[in-house]
């Protein structure tokens, strides 16, 4: 009998000893398990949410005839991809209103697109300038830095409005870390500008402002009053530093 019952007990004693050790890999390779879960369904919700962006940007796009008057579809899709982006963060207070400034177009082009996303429809088209050291006609270079008088990239949120040298003119929040946070500081604003404008379209190219989405003087109250107390306002350019590092677009 002892033959037979010392090694079952060893085995018993073996056995009782070992399975906190198997009941550890074993929740471990739960938790392990439901990670990847999670992560995978996150993935699957983001890359979801990234389709769904893109085809309301799309259907936008078509439905408006955005293309016939010239505003970039990636301009749109980058567009509309921070824009919901920043509502799912809170910060945008009016979600009727997206503006975008593609400044892939140049200067002479009506190259502001105010579109209002809950009726599908376009409320003003217009121009707007670029900083001085941005570029002549077209905008190539770009900066978050005090007295650069260069435009700078990326998502705002407008803010309040004020009477200044330029007449009523619009405060910009910028949301883009490192690429236009910056904005209040540097006093970039929405306003007027004579020098921007029909009466501009003979020139070679458009007058510049110190970095400010300056609009035609004679409209810059109806887009103003249109974007004003938080909306989102998103200026565009194909830039890769831009694209590949903003946290709004890559989030």
């Amino acid at each position: 009998m002892k033959k037979i019952i010392i090694p079952f007990l060893a085995i018993a004693l073996a056995s009782t000893a070992l399975y906190p050790v198997f009941k550890a890999s074993n929740q471990k390779a739960a938790a392990s398990v439901a990670t990847m879960i999670t992560t995978t369904t996150a993935h699957e919700a983001k890359s979801t949410a990234a389709t769904s962006a893109l085809a309301l940007s799309a259907m936008l796009y078509d439905s408006l005839h955005l293309n016939e008057m010239g505003l970039s579809i990636d301009a749109l899709q980058y567009a509309y991809k921070g824009y919901l982006n920043l509502v799912d963060r809170g910060v945008i207070k009016n979600a009727d209103v997206l503006t975008v400034c593609d400044f892939s177009q140049p200067s002479s082009k009506k190259r502001m697109y105010i579109i209002d996303v809950k009726n599908f429809k376009v409320l003003l088209n217009t121009y707007v300038a670029h900083g001085k050291n941005s570029g002549f006609d077209k905008a190539e270079h770009f900066s978050n830095k005090p007295e650069s008088l260069q435009s700078s990239l990326g998502f705002y949120v407008t803010k309040s409005t004020y009477s200044g040298k330029h007449g009523l003119s619009l405060r910009l929040d910028g949301q883009d870390r490192g690429f236009n946070d910056n904005a209040e500081a540097r006093a970039v604003v929405v306003h007027g500008a004579e020098y921007i404008g029909d009466q501009r379209s003979g020139a070679g190219y458009m007058g510049r402002s110190f970095g400010c989405p300056a609009v035609p003087q004679q409209q810059a109250s109806k887009v103003i009053n249109y974007i004003k107390n938080g909306t989102c306002l998103f200026i565009y350019h194909p830039s890769v530093a831009y694209l590949h590092g903003s946290k709004i677009l890559n989030a």
